[in-house]
């Protein structure tokens, strides 16, 4: 049977930061690139890798793929990076609606 109960889960009161700034701030000075040639090594446009970089366009799975090869360090960083960004967005939209909606527990059987 399903028992309703209150959420537990904890709010991150800052804004996480946003994967393109890590890439804009971090990953091109580091590697002395410009926004074009890390684009062209990258395998996408200028223009779509301008948007991540300023936070208009989230890192797509394909997108964590190449930053993943690019940086060495693999595709599910950058994919966390963008949910947990993704999440705090979501939730801030929603605030004082979501305690409206009924929580329930479900067990497994």
């Amino acid at each position: 049977m399903a028992k309703q109960e209150k959420s537990t889960s904890s709010k991150i009161t800052r804004r996480p930061t946003h994967p393109g700034e890590i890439i804009r701030d971090v990953v091109l000075p580091e590697l002395n690139l410009s926004v074009s040639e890390a684009a062209r090594q990258l395998g996408v446009s200028r223009q779509m890798l301008h948007a991540i970089l300023s936070g208009k366009s989230a890192v797509s799975a394909e997108m964590a793929l190449r930053l993943g090869q690019f940086c060495g360090n693999g595709p599910e960083l950058w994919l966390a990076m963008q949910q947990t960004f993704d999440l705090w967005q979501a939730g801030n939209r929603l605030s004082g609606k979501l305690n409206k909606i009924p929580s329930y527990k479900i067990a497994a059987e």
